[in-house]
């Protein structure tokens, strides 16, 4: 979008031109012991817009560090580290004032008087800014990326006259409010329809086994190998080979669109996969451990690495009857009760895998179990897809609602209000008369830089700063 396209009396401004305060990282500190402490926002605050109890934690932050951090309604919270397509999340928070603090990873914006925060943080929340945070967020391989004050202050806002912005504000809470009323219930449906799923699977694969079949382990009905550790030293060789990894597989699907490869040389066939192996999610979070596919052969001449398990069924097991029997554990909770946990990843070795009872019915009625329960989540399964279909395109309507809002075409314009750019040169005039900011205060153990003078100087520590009363508050944060 260039200026020439805004409408008669808008203009184009940098956010940082339109704050009333600088922008302000946020404080982490570790959970308090015992109730007593200062609440904090927790990240879901703000990716569920919900600044409630339930969002927050106590923390044993130290009071006098973060006199400067408690919120007051209307600041705005963006996320400054995410996944690629939440990173840059921003909502207006609508708590008391002084009621909680924000944490590290997000960022408070704190626009002027003289616009509606409301205004901003749906702006923020546009197409716009949202692809211009997705470019712009940095970071290592394998972490989240982050964005920094810089990149919040220079996104470019476009600015409506005040009473316009009003209008938008008001048309935009009422269509939104409803469109979110609509993507609830269809994600109200789909957890439903995961709790079908498992009801479905609890009873093809009952707890108590019948007396026809054989109350076996899953060792004693095929075999469990684990795969191949990676390291740097195979990233290039002389027998490059794909490979499957914990990425790569989901319950009952085999994701194609990101395989690496490392050298196999002279081990190749002892890693490939063949059509007819269960591949289970070694380490994960906890609740998707020993998520569990059948690999079917494709991609073909695939190995597989020592994030994933590998089940080999017996001649009296099917792969699919496998399966099913992995994805009720799964659904049940099985594979929890067996995990080691290791900073908040479960790992499911392959002795306690081995261990884990399986359950093997006469091969008659495994054909039978697994042509119904296929031919039932198939049904869930085709419910679930509209479902998603449908949440994709309410997102692309909210999309197309917020563009239309932010060129000018969602409300009409009011000749007599007054132009966006005697708003900003009010703004400009607002922030030139408040006092220069203060210098931000050096965290303690910080060491201070030396002045560049002939000789070294002792430099003695500023006094500590007097402690603000510590707030009491009572600690109920739901995990």
């Amino acid at each position: 979008m260039s200026e020439k396209e805004l409408p008669a009396g808008w203009a184009w401004a940098e956010l940082g031109d339109l704050l009333r305060d600088p922008l302000r990282n946020g404080h982490s500190a570790p959970a308090a012991q015992g109730g007593d402490g200062v609440r904090t926002l927790s990240l879901t605050a703000v990716t569920q817009a919900n600044f409630s109890i339930e969002n927050t934690k106590i923390t044993s932050a130290d009071p006098s560090r973060v006199e400067d951090l408690w919120l007051e309604p209307g600041d705005i919270l963006v996320q400054r580290s995410n996944t690629p397509d939440l990173v840059g999340t921003a909502a207006i928070y609508n708590g008391g004032r002084g009621w909680a603090i924000f944490p590290d990873l997000m960022i408070r914006v704190r626009v002027s008087g003289l616009m509606l925060p409301k205004f901003v943080a749906l702006v923020l929340n546009g197409g716009r800014a949202r692809s211009y945070f997705k470019i712009k967020a940095k970071g290592l391989s394998g972490s989240m990326p982050k964005i920094d004050q810089l990149t919040i202050s220079s996104f470019v806002v476009p600015v409506p006259p005040l009473a316009e912005q009003a209008r938008i504000v008001e048309v935009l809470e009422n269509r939104l409010s409803r469109l979110n009323a609509a993507v609830d219930t269809v994600l109200n449906s789909r957890k439903r329809l995961v709790n079908l799923k498992k009801s479905i699977l609890l009873d093809i694969v009952p707890d108590e086994v019948p007396k026809s079949w054989i109350s076996a382990t899953v060792e004693q009905a095929g075999v469990v190998e684990l795969g191949r550790a990676r390291h740097p030293d195979w990233h290039h060789g002389p027998e490059m080979r794909p490979y499957l990894r914990v990425a790569n597989v989901f319950e009952d699907r085999i994701d194609t669109s990101d395989i690496m490869e490392m050298d196999f040389s002279g081990i190749f066939g002892k890693y490939r996969l063949h059509s007819g192996d269960v591949l289970l999610n070694e380490g994960q979070s906890p609740h998707l451990v020993g998520r569990p596919a059948l690999y079917r052969g494709t991609p073909p001449n695939v190995a597989f690495t020592n994030s994933l398990l590998r089940f080999k069924a017996n001649s009296n097991v099917m792969p699919e009857w496998a399966l099913m029997v992995f994805r009720r554990h799964l659904h049940a909770g099985r594979f929890m009760k067996d995990v080691r946990i290791t900073t908040n990843i479960a790992h499911l070795s392959s002795k306690r895998l081995k261990a884990i009872e399986f359950p093997i019915p006469p091969m008659e009625v495994q054909k039978e179990l697994v042509l119904r329960c296929d031919e039932m989540l198939s049904g869930v399964d085709a419910m679930d897809r509209e479902a998603v279909r449908t949440l994709k395109r309410a997102d692309s309507l909210r999309r197309a609602i917020l563009n239309r809002a932010f060129t000018g075409n969602l409300v009409p314009q009011d000749p007599t209000d007054e132009p966006a750019s005697a708003l900003l040169a009010r703004i400009q005039a607002e922030r030139a008369a408040q006092p220069k900011a203060k210098r931000a205060r050096r965290a303690p153990g910080t060491p201070r830089k030396a002045k560049k003078t002939p000789a070294a100087a002792t430099i003695k520590s500023a006094p500590a700063p007097t402690a603000a009363p510590a707030h009491a508050v009572q600690q109920e944060f739901d995990l």
